[in-house]
């Protein structure tokens, strides 16, 4: 049975990650920044064949790498021993698919020959830039030749012991030249190697003339790896702000280096974040408002698809009783049990967790009998007693003629009548408990909206015909003043009522 998943950014682990943000205006404007793909993402792909694929990606930018087989009928490599004609013809490929190839890298030259060869190549192949890693003996003659070919040069860091490894080290190394000289942003590399790279782009305000950008699964190790933008620990969403506060306007390479069968479309998921990072205000950028594609905020979407197992971030749901396990509940022997990851009562009685729960989405899918009688507490507050003061969602009421509901408080303010439970089939329900706000949903329709603490008088039932949110002892004190943290239960009351897939996610 595939195990369904939701997405939850939880408060407290986003403000530590989005702290090096927070002096970021929400006022700022839209970014001009730009997106490009970095070549070596294609690698195992010829250049003719990558520039197809960034083409379909929408993206406009790439930067070639020297060691890619061109492709396309083409002998060679992208690098600076191709000829003239082979020159004109892979300038011809790039102007026919409507894609500027802007920069060349990471390439260095061994010697002053191979340094001005390399430059007089990007200059005949019409780039702007060279991403390069020279050593410090080598850098007045690459500043001299960037300023003679009118072509600017970018320090790329690669893990240690590479030389600009260290934030620090590449802003020494670039400190006495002119703007032509300055940093193409590894951001994976220094993530990998230990550094935040909110902090290291902050560091390097004002001199980064482009960047690699990447989001890992992983942090200060070079097992770390690619994950799809914004569901990874490296904080996309603060380095994009980061970039939007400095107002940078040039390319954002993506560079992924995870050869994975799902590459293209990680890559396009990306993109999305990408651009949806862009267009989003500030303050929601910071807050961790923007979801990444494929990723989802709204609980009654957790039953569509299987997504997640690349995140940190948007963490898994857990299950609130382990499939096939009793033990972390308190229950009658006998009285509830599990059967092909089903869990039912067939003697009735009600289920209980050890532990106590505050903020939470609870989800599951229930079955019920033609006449079901049964319900779910939550919060509640006194362990020797926990029917008091809790809150309660009724599985079946007391409708004349038999019929059945989900039932909801109707007594109670803002809160829709329930679609019937139709016996037989899996209905789909998600209780929200944030704060003194109390949202249910079955099927994916709201049937409770509910704020406790503007409920200050005591709520009791219309009439026998309808059956109270709040249980028994709770109704006759105002709901204002109910736990906000307590156990739950899942009560049957003797006739069949079935749970599966009942997974939780703490806020």
């Amino acid at each position: 049975m595939k195990t369904p998943r939701t997405f939850w950014l939880i408060p407290a682990l986003l403000a530590a990650a989005l702290a090096g943000c927070q002096n970021a205006p929400p006022s700022a404007p839209p970014s001009e920044m730009k997106l490009g793909v970095q070549a070596y993402t294609f690698r195992r792909f010829t250049f003719a064949e990558t520039l197809d694929k960034v083409q379909t990606l929408g993206i406009h930018y790439l930067q070639a790498f020297p060691f890619q087989n061109l492709g396309g009928g083409l002998p060679g490599k992208f690098n600076y021993p191709m000829d003239d004609a082979t020159r004109a013809a892979v300038r011809a490929l790039i102007q026919s698919k409507g894609i500027e190839v802007v920069s060349y890298g990471v390439v260095t030259g061994k010697n002053p020959q191979e340094w001005r060869k390399i430059f007089e190549f990007a200059k005949a192949m019409g780039l702007q830039n060279i991403t390069s890693e020279p050593p410090q003996e080598d850098m007045p003659l690459v500043d001299q030749l960037s300023r003679e070919f009118g072509i600017t040069v970018a320090l790329h860091n690669h893990p240690k012991p590479n030389r600009y490894a260290n934030p620090a080290d590449s802003m020494a190394a670039i400190k006495p030249y002119g703007p032509n000289i300055g940093l193409c942003a590894d951001t994976g590399h220094w993530v990998r190697n230990g550094y935040d790279p909110v902090a290291a782009l902050r560091m390097a305000e004002g001199r980064i003339l482009y960047l690699h950008f990447k989001d890992l699964n992983e942090f200060g190790t070079k097992a770390g790896h690619d994950v799809p933008w914004g569901t990874g620990i490296s904080n996309a969403a603060g380095q994009i702000a980061e970039l939007r506060r400095q107002g940078f306007s040039g390319i954002v390479f993506a560079e992924y280096e995870y050869d994975t069968p799902t590459l293209e479309s990680n890559v396009a998921r990306s993109a999305e974040y990408f651009r949806r990072a862009l267009k989003a205000p500030m303050a929601d950028l910071i807050a961790g408002r923007v979801v990444p594609p494929g990723f989802t905020r709204d609980a009654t979407q957790v039953w569509d698809g299987d997504r997640g197992k690349d995140s940190r971030r948007w963490p898994v749901s857990q299950p609130l009783i382990k499939p096939g396990d009793l033990s972390d509940v308190t229950v009658a022997s006998g009285a509830w049990a599990w059967r092909d990851d089903v869990l039912s009562a067939p003697a009735g009685g009600t289920l209980w967790t050890k532990d106590s729960y505050g903020d939470f989405i609870l989800m599951a899918e229930i079955r019920c009998s033609e006449k079901p009688r049964g319900a779910i507490f939550i919060r509640a507050g006194d362990p020797s007693d926990p029917t008091s003061k809790s809150i309660k969602l009724e599985l079946g009421g007391r409708r004349p003629g038999g019929g059945s509901d989900a039932a909801g408080p109707y007594t109670l303010p803002k809160v829709k009548q329930a679609p019937s439970l139709k016996p037989g089939q899996w209905t789909q329900l998600v209780i929200t408990a944030h704060g003194g706000q109390i949202n249910v949903t079955l099927d994916h329709k709201d049937i409770v909206k509910l704020n406790l603490d503007k409920l200050t008088k005591a709520a009791t039932p219309a009439d026998d015909t309808t059956t109270p949110l709040l249980s028994p002892d709770a109704a006759s004190a105002p709901p204002s003043d109910l736990p906000r943290s307590g156990q739950i239960g899942l009560q049957s009351e003797g006739t069949p009522i079935e749970f599966r897939q009942v997974l939780l996610d703490r806020l």
